[in-house]
């Protein structure tokens, strides 16, 4: 495989997952981002810990979807998903349109 043949297949993957986002979104409440991960989640539950003197974030996410192409479709669903991190962390609840 092309290094070519890959960027066209990580960028057909990339633009699924994209459409799947689209479809899904109306199912959460908030959109979660970590420097490693996005989530769509109907619970979060945010703990700011210390430890040596430096910060962190324990996140604890129910009923949850993860942005990764990696994972097949179904995979992407989750029902608790849990993430420590020292890095920052972006929680919004998702606007509803009425």
């Amino acid at each position: 495989m092309s290094a070519e043949d890959l960027e066209r297949y990580e960028t057909e993957i990339e633009l699924q997952l994209y459409k799947e986002y689209h479809d899904v979104i109306k199912m959460f409440s908030y959109v979660v981002e970590t420097e490693r991960r996005f989530y769509l989640a109907n619970a979060v539950e945010m703990n700011i810990k210390e430890d040596g003197g430096r910060s962190y974030f324990e996140l604890d996410l129910n009923d949850a979807w993860v942005w990764d192409m990696y994972r097949p479709g179904p995979a992407r669903f989750v029902s608790s998903v849990r993430v420590v991190t020292f890095k920052d962390v972006n929680v919004e609840e998702i606007r509803r349109e009425d």
